[in-house]
């Protein structure tokens, strides 16, 4: 008798939780294998109305630091980049982190007024005597996918270190009718470092931080480039 009541209420739990997923979510939890982080990250993004099981802001948050804060983002960019810090130091390694807003990720507006992005992307930046050296790490947190790059540059050949806004289309809900997912603008900041016929961009929050070091940059830059 208690085994079948275990049994009937763990039925009974998951068809609550089932039922009360939004059509977008039972959609997306189709697409690929997902950890049950990962089901929970979808979740807090497409769950709505009355019922839905959705985690709080604040716990999306310290789930993405805990996932960001478990590597070591610098020391597997000068891994990439295989010079040693002390070769690196024409200007104070840079890093920038945030969320990035692009057709493959989620976005929700929290309770706080905050854009999030189920996806995050942290850079770093190195600088040599006669090279910036840039390394990302861009992790989904919805599913496994990550992209890791390291990238070059002579300082003769960059034309500016600069802050840009940008406006980004991110996916939201599920809309029956046209049988798509919605897609809202949002606005953002970035870092870009443009080279000519080329812009690269980092995902970054605004911070007082992070324009002393983007000033110092382009003081370095003028410098090498004689200005």
């Amino acid at each position: 008798m208690i085994v079948l009541i275990i049994i009937v209420a763990a039925v009974a739990a998951w068809w609550f939780l089932s039922s009360h997923d939004s059509e977008a979510t039972k959609i997306a939890l189709k697409e690929k294998r997902r950890t049950e982080d990962q089901k929970k990250v979808i979740r807090y993004f497409l769950n709505e109305g009355c019922g839905a099981k959705r985690m709080k802001d604040s716990e999306y948050d310290e789930m993405v630091l805990k996932a960001i804060n478990s590597m070591d983002f610098k020391q597997r960019a000068l891994s990439k980049i295989g010079l040693d810090e002390s070769e690196l130091q024409e200007v104070a390694p840079v890093s920038f982190r945030g969320y990035c807003f692009n057709n493959r990720a989620w976005g929700r507006k929290g309770e706080d007024g905050k854009w999030r992005s189920s996806c995050f992307q942290v850079s770093w930046l190195f600088f040599s005597s006669t090279q910036v050296y840039m390394y990302q790490y861009t992790l989904n947190m919805d599913c496994d996918d990550k992209k890791e790059s390291t990238d070059e540059y002579f300082y003769k050949d960059i034309t500016n270190f600069s802050t840009a806004s940008e406006t980004e289309e991110v996916q939201t809900e599920w809309d029956k009718k046209n049988k798509v997912f919605k897609k809202e603008n949002v606005e953002t900041t970035q870092f870009s470092l443009v080279v000519p016929g080329d812009k690269l961009y980092c995902a970054m929050e605004p911070s007082e931080e992070n324009e002393r070091s983007i000033k110092g940059m382009k003081a370095k830059l003028r410098e090498k480039k004689g200005a």
